[in-house]
């Protein structure tokens, strides 16, 4: 296992949920947090205060990673206050709101990834980290069946996967490496809340069928621990929940 103190993460849709507690417990773990959200500013500033209160320095950053422009301005606030960036964590996604698009959850889970991964690369040094987070359901995609409402993310956040699978030889050839965290529904998020809007009962069953569901600080902590163990390979994936699941 590797040490986080005095490293530079950037969290991806980190004012609240998992990116949230993510950027808390990199703070504890002694790694100043640029802390990315997109239009919650009040949340993400006491996700600030809390790795301030951690001791480490924090930046509130907003920026929607399918945005150029706000985008690349993040970027260059990191170079200013930081000057590098240690660990990239790719949790920010989407692609079940209402007032989304067509063509969003692709937008987001794959052309927003990959853009968050191109401003960033040129800011980390050997030894970087990108950490993708995903779901089972999304990470088995074309494998195991998908619960119909969360088609669409699940086939693009494995596009996403998959496009940074493709690029394993370039960030070894800089030094950084890539570790997937996939995980079960997690315990009180908003998708599995989404996702329950179109098929009723949803948690309570899979909670059955699984045994139990991770919570938000158990996946928390398997993404930070991913971020930190230099022990594990280029491209290695963490699962976190059970990986067995039958849709009736």
């Amino acid at each position: 296992m590797g040490s986080l103190s005095d490293k530079v993460a950037l969290v991806t849709g980190a004012s609240r949920g998992i990116g949230a507690s993510v950027a808390q417990l990199l703070a504890e773990q002694g790694a100043d947090v640029v802390i990315n959200y997109r239009s919650k500013q009040a949340r993400a500033d006491e996700v600030a205060a809390q790795v301030h209160r951690s001791g480490r320095r924090a930046l509130v950053a907003q920026a929607d990673i399918t945005n150029d422009e706000q985008m690349a301005a993040m970027m260059e606030a990191v170079a200013r206050e930081f000057g590098r960036l240690d660990l990239l964590i790719l949790n920010a996604s989407g692609g079940l709101e209402k007032d989304g698009g067509p063509n969003y959850a692709m937008q987001v889970n794959v052309g927003g990834q990959l853009r968050t991964v191109d401003l960033a690369i040129p800011l980390m040094p050997t030894g970087g980290r990108i950490v993708y987070v995903t779901s089972h359901l999304a990470h088995f995609y074309g494998q195991k069946p998908v619960y119909p409402g969360y088609e669409p993310v699940a086939e693009s956040k494995k596009a996403g996967e998959t496009a940074l699978l493709a690029r394993l030889a370039e960030f070894e050839a800089r030094g950084v490496s890539l570790v997937t965290v996939s995980g079960d529904l997690i315990e009180g998020t908003i998708t599995p809340k989404m996702m329950q809007r179109h098929r009723p009962g949803l948690i309570e069953a899979r909670r059955e069928q699984a045994g139990y569901l991770p919570s938000v600080e158990q996946f928390a902590q398997a993404i930070v621990a991913a971020a930190a163990d230099s022990e594990l390979a280029n491209g290695a994936v963490v699962f976190v929940g059970s990986t067995e699941w039958d849709i009736k």
